[in-house]
Formats: structure tokens, C-alpha cells, sequence
């Protein structure tokens, strides 16, 4: 069921249309001001909003350009009494996607609403489309360290400054990675990665430097090594905190001075790649322990960004759970199903060990199995 945000500081107005449009079968939820729309908003998921232009606290053209500042696409239809043609133009270029007179025609009302609906599900399935293409999704979540998570990435990404990011498995590590060179000045050139977990001791000189032919009994031919590759974008090496000392030594040789050397080979080749690393390790634990080289660590470290487990950020579980309803229900050409308040308020009281993963397995796994609503039983007996 579409979902519709009234904001209009008369109740009798909000009434009126709130009544024409639960009608239609749309989902309705009111706001009296500019600022408590603005703030509905944010937290919501609506697809469409209906705003009053005269209103106190902030008006519907300031209300208008938070949304634009916010990078919010919801469609915002301006309504007025007040209202003439350069008001109209005026909405128009702030953003709106329409501007109807008051009292509306109710035909041209419930038209543009449908528009503007239509506009609302292509933006998301184009959206969709592009973060399977560039494998990159959205950070979700409005929780403080969500916040200042997204803060740091905007204020380091334009730079060159190495980044350590640190967290639990499943938390999200590797988006912060793809996000910081999404928006830094590298994204035109590529971002490769490395799981140093997953790559035996003895392979991974090879699999970060590249070998020459003949330089081992296996070495049939030259092989580039993911250094070369990110030549000019960026390098994420996965679970740092996996890898061998001796390849430690050569990747802190490459970060102090731009430069690699092949596997069985004596040509020095220069790199230009920013490092970004990422562990679910306490480094400064394996310094101790010795398996973790401390000038490494300092090297990899200039700038620190711990992404915190789900449990310690309950209050995004919501929004997560709204977007993997879409984001899935899109992957299976579905319509988006709902969940009951019971049932979202058991997946927030769940200790997420697997976090934001785990919750995506459960959402899909909830989809496939619950019929066109997600009840509390569904979650008591799929999650």
C-alpha cells in the first residue's frame, strides 16, 4: 500500500484529503507544520508528500529545499490557497514535482498522485539497477555512530589519507570502503579488492605483487598483482589482520614508498593507489601478541572508522528491515510486503551475531516463506 505524507497546518484540510485518499487505498500519516513533516520524513518511508506552502515554523519552500539539501527523492506535491503562478514556478524550480491550487480538482489530484507514485518506483528500481551495476549500496541507518560514520567518510574520502576501518563481521566494513572511494577523487579508476583471510600465506606476495613467469614451480606465466590493478584507484585489503608478517613488511615497503617489486622479479614498478584495510581484529592485540607489525598498523591507521555491530545500533533496524523489504521484493519482481509492528519489534530484541548479513538472510528468508504479510509467527518461525 502506497504510503502518503499530508503536511498542512489546518486540521479540517488534512482531513479532507486524508479521507479522499484512504479511500483510494492509500496509506496516510499527517504532519501540522513544516518541521514535524520534515522530521516524519526522514524517519518514514513515504512515497509521496503532499505540502502546504503557508505554514508556521517553516514554510513549504523551506521545507522544499531541506528535503533538496537532504538528497531526499521522495516527490513532493505543493498545495496552496495562497498561491499564484510565480509560486507555482517558484516550487516548481525548487524541486516540487507539482504545485495544485487550493481547493484541488480531485480528478487532477489523484492523477498527479499516481504520477508522482509511478516517479517514485522507477527512481527506486533505477537505483537498484545501478547499485547491483556498481556493486555499491546505500548506508542505512539515522543512529549517531551511523552519522558520524557517514560524516567521516564525506570529510576523508576527497583525500588520499589511508583508512583503517574496524568492526564485526557482517557489519558493514566493506561498504564504508566502497563509499570512501565512490566519493573521492579516484572513483573514475578502479577499487579492487583483497580478502587476506581467504588467500593461503604462501599466495599472498603473489596475489598482492604479481610474479613473474617461472619465479615458483606454478608460475606458468606473468601474473599482475592487485597492486598494479589498482594502479590509480583505490585498494581494499580485507581482514588486515590475517595476513603474514612477511607480506606485511613488503605492503608497509609499498605504502612508504610507492613502489612494488614482482615475485621473482628486480624491476621496482610504481603504484599509485590509496589503501584502504579493514579487520574485525584488535591490531593493537596482535601487535602485542606479535603477530601484527606496529609500523603497519601506524601506516594503515591515519585515519580510524569502527563500524559498530547491529545490536549497538538497534534503533536503524527498522529502516534496514523497510529497505531489504524493497531491495528484495524488487530482486524477485514482487510487490513490497509489510510487516506487522510485533513482528518488526522481535527482530529488534534478536542478537544479531551476524549482523547487517544476518538481517538480510532473514528478511529474504521471511519474504520467501510469509504470506502478503510478515507476522509476528512468521518471525518466531523463519528467523
Amino acid at each position: 500500500m502506497p504510503s502518503i505524507l499530508i503536511i498542512d497546518d489546518e486540521r479540517a484540510i488534512r482531513n479532507v484529503l486524508k479521507d479522499i485518499l484512504t479511500n483510494e487505498g492509500y496509506s496516510i500519516e499527517e504532519a501540522g507544520d513544516g518541521e514535524d513533516g520534515f522530521k516524519k520524513l526522514q524517519s518514514g518511508n513515504f512515497d509521496a508528500v503532499l505540502c502546504d506552502i503557508k505554514m508556521p515554523k517553516l514554510d513549504g519552500l523551506e521545507f522544499l529545499l531541506k528535503v533538496k539539501d537532504d538528497h531526499i527523492d521522495t516527490p513532493i506535491i505543493m498545495i496552496s490557497g495562497h498561491g499564484n503562478i510565480e509560486t507555482a514556478v517558484d516550487a516548481v524550480k525548487k524541486g516540487a514535482y507539482d504545485y495544485i491550487a487550493k481547493p484541488p480538482d480531485l480528478n487532477r489530484l489523484l492523477i498527479t498522485i499516481r504520477n508522482a507514485l509511478d516517479k517514485t518506483t522507477l527512481v527506486k528500481e533505477t537505483k537498484v539497477l545501478k547499485r547491483k551495476v556498481a556493486n555499491v549500496q546505500e548506508i542505512i541507518g539515522q543512529s549517531a555512530p551511523i552519522i558520524k560514520i557517514k560524516e567521516a567518510i564525506e570529510k576523508v574520502a576527497l583525500t588520499d589519507a589511508r583508512v583503517l576501518v574496524t568492526g564485526e563481521n557482517g557489519s558493514g566494513k566493506e561498504l564504508v570502503a566502497r563509499w570512501i572511494h565512490e566519493k573521492s577523487n579516484r572513483a573514475n579508476g578502479p577499487i579492487i579488492e583483497v580478502n587476506c583471510a581467504a588467500i593461503p600465506g604462501e599466495l599472498i606476495e603473489s596475489e598482492l605483487f604479481g610474479h613473474e613467469k617461472g619465479s615458483f614451480t606454478s608460475a606458468v606465466k606473468q601474473r599482475i598483482g592487485k597492486f598494479e590493478q589498482a594502479n590509480g584507484g583505490t585498494l581494499f585489503l580485507d581482514e588486515i589482520g590475517d595476513m603474514s608478517l612477511s607480506a606485511q613488511a613488503k605492503v608497509l615497503r609499498a605504502l612508504q614508498e610507492g613502489k612494488i617489486t614482482r615475485v621473482g622479479g628486480d624491476k621496482e614498478i610504481n603504484v599509485d593507489v590509496r589503501v584502504v584495510a579493514a579487520t574485525n581484529k584488535d591490531l593493537l592485540q596482535e601487535v602485542a601478541a606479535k603477530n601484527f607489525r606496529l609500523d603497519l598498523y601506524h601506516r594503515l591507521g591515519v585515519v580510524l572508522i569502527h563500524v559498530p555491530s547491529l545490536n549497538d545500533r538497534r534503533e536503524d533496524i527498522p529502516l534496514l528491515v523497510e529497505h531489504f523489504l524493497t531491495l528484495v521484493g524488487l530482486e524477485y519482481r514482487q510487490a513490497k510486503k509489510n510487516i506487522s509492528a510485533k513482528g518488526m519489534e522481535l527482530l529488534k530484541t534478536r542478537n544479531w551475531t551476524g549482523n547487517i548479513r544476518e538481517l538480510r538472510n532473514v528478511v529474504e528468508r521471511l519474504i520467501i516463506f510469509s504470506g502478503s504479510e510478515i507476522s509476528e509467527e512468521d518471525v518466531k518461525s523463519y528467523i
